[in-house]
């Protein structure tokens, strides 16, 4: 069965349309990957200011090869994103103030049944 990862992002107020946007730039960033199966950017709506960043790969294989290819790729400016590499532009503030990763085997799953 799959894994999945979700990245609790602390997020403030002020960040929350900075941090959606740059994730809705990402555009594909993930899809193509090896492995992958699914991703959802989580919105908090009450009791927190924690986006959550879900996603669902294959393997801890795939996912690691992902972290360690376009994952680190794009964080360290070559991913094209906001403060992509080249012209001297500084790299953008972290939306985010604080980012934790767990970890989960799928154990169990269903889907809608169809009529």
């Amino acid at each position: 069965m799959s894994i999945v990862k979700i990245n609790a992002l602390t997020v403030p107020a002020e960040q929350r349309e900075v941090l959606e946007r740059r994730f809705a730039s990402r555009a594909g960033a993930v899809e193509s990957s090896d492995g992958f199966e699914w991703f959802e950017l989580l919105r908090p709506v009450e009791g927190t200011d924690q986006y959550l960043v879900y996603t669902r790969w294959r393997s801890e294989e795939d996912f690691q090869a992902w972290m360690e290819g376009p994952m680190k790729a794009a964080h360290q400016g070559g991913g094209g994103g906001e403060g992509g590499a080249g012209g001297g532009a500084e790299r953008p503030k972290p939306a985010a103030s604080a980012s934790t990763v767990w970890s989960f085997e799928v154990v169990q799953q269903a889907a809608p049944k169809k009529a």
